[in-house]
């Protein structure tokens, strides 16, 4: 007995040994196509935010379907909106799909609980998860967005120099991790561009994921008379506010992030987001680039109608992971990473893409409104 329990001591250990080595990755020569993995919610919550990325990622495929003489193939994964399938996501492309790269998420969260998965074994690139988190402390993942520190300054300042707010209410989707980092960062450039302690008329007021009624927080809000209200979260959950708020009466400017700029906003807000505010990354209005100008007249050619920002980012997701594979002359995912490192000067869909030392990228911000039921351009934000 005692021999026994040895040799399946002994077979455990060799088994975590070889699970725990690093996969050798095949020479091109080895391949008939070259996948490019991407996780991504096409159901759930976030599922309309993640559909938006997969446009840009199909069409920029479709655009440019070839490296080294091979064919690009897609292999797309739902991560259904929640963490743990996130992380199993990653985990199915990185061991079994044995991409040799990987685009996703939208959503912060969702993205960060893939990192731990991906990191040392396959490089990813974030369409438009905005929390600094993503990518710190991670050298195998990378974004083409701004973070959020600079989206909440951008807001912080059309609240303060705009909207001539001298008062201002956060309300934070607590269970986002996206959500509750903007809320900060917004009130940390608020409260310093006022010169006042008390210019945030109460700590944030929260809310989770899937709520549906916000009667006491905005009861609450209405009471303390702020200037202007501050409220990033899902689409969904946003547009329920503010369409909330008006049916109480109250006019209060709303502000919010990136994550507005979807079909479900508009229809769920209807009439009550008229005026809604927000930043994002990209505006069809203001071609950037030349490549800006080649994406804008693919996509309107193929849907007849205009391109959300992170349709765009997940177009140059795709594209620069493209120029990375080219430059490594490889399918090595480690030279890859190195590469997508070295982005410099890039001409993408959304702007120029330079990538600093932790894998983010420098951009600028657009401010959209919206106004007769549409998004429309106000301005853009330089860093």
């Amino acid at each position: 007995m005692k021999k026994l329990i040895l040799l399946v001591t002994a077979l455990m250990i060799f088994a975590v040994m070889v699970t725990g080595c690093k996969k050798k990755a095949p020479e091109l020569s080895e391949v008939d196509v070259i996948k490019i993995g991407v996780f991504q919610p096409l159901t759930g919550a976030n599922a309309s935010g993640g559909e938006l990325e997969v446009r840009g990622i199909k069409l920029a495929n479709e655009m440019f379907p070839d490296v080294l003489g091979k064919k690009i193939e897609l292999v797309i994964v739902d991560n259904k909106s929640d963490k743990v399938e996130s992380a199993n996501a990653a985990e199915r492309l990185v061991n079994k799909d044995q991409v040799a790269a990987i685009i996703g998420s939208w959503g912060s969260s969702l993205s960060m609980a893939a990192g731990q998965v991906t990191k040392g074994k396959v490089p990813v690139v974030a369409c438009s998860a905005t929390n600094p988190l993503v990518t710190k402390g991670n050298d195998w993942y990378f974004r083409v967005c701004f973070l959020d520190p600079f989206q909440g300054q951008v807001m912080a300042n059309y609240a303060f120099n705009k909207v001539n707010a001298k008062k201002a209410a956060v309300i934070q989707e607590i269970s986002n991790d996206y959500s509750v980092g903007l809320a900060k960062f917004f009130i940390d450039s608020f409260v310093k561009l006022t010169g006042d302690e008390k210019s945030i008329v109460a700590k944030p007021f929260s809310y989770n994921t899937g709520d549906n009624d916000f009667t006491a927080q905005l009861t609450a809000i209405a009471q303390l008379k702020p200037d202007v209200i501050f409220a990033p979260g899902n689409y969904t959950e946003s547009a329920l506010i503010i369409k909330q708020a008006r049916d109480q009466g109250i006019k209060i400017p709303f502000l919010g992030g990136d994550t507005w700029e979807t079909g479900p906003f508009l229809e769920v807000g209807k009439k009550s987001v008229e005026g809604a505010t927000f930043s994002t990354f990209f505006t069809s209005e203001v071609p950037i680039t030349k490549m800006s100008e080649k994406f804008l007249k693919a996509y309107r050619d193929k849907y007849k109608e205009e391109p959300a920002a992170v349709t765009a980012l997940g177009f140059d997701a795709y594209i620069v992971i493209k120029a990375a594979i080219e430059k490594a002359n490889s399918i090595d995912p480690e030279k890859i990473k190195n590469e997508i490192a070295k982005t410099k000067d890039f001409e993408g869909s959304a702007g120029m893409i330079t990538l600093d030392e932790n894998g983010d990228a420098v951009k600028d911000a657009v401010i959209k409104v919206v106004k007769d039921g549409k998004f429309k351009y106000l301005t853009t934000v330089k860093p």
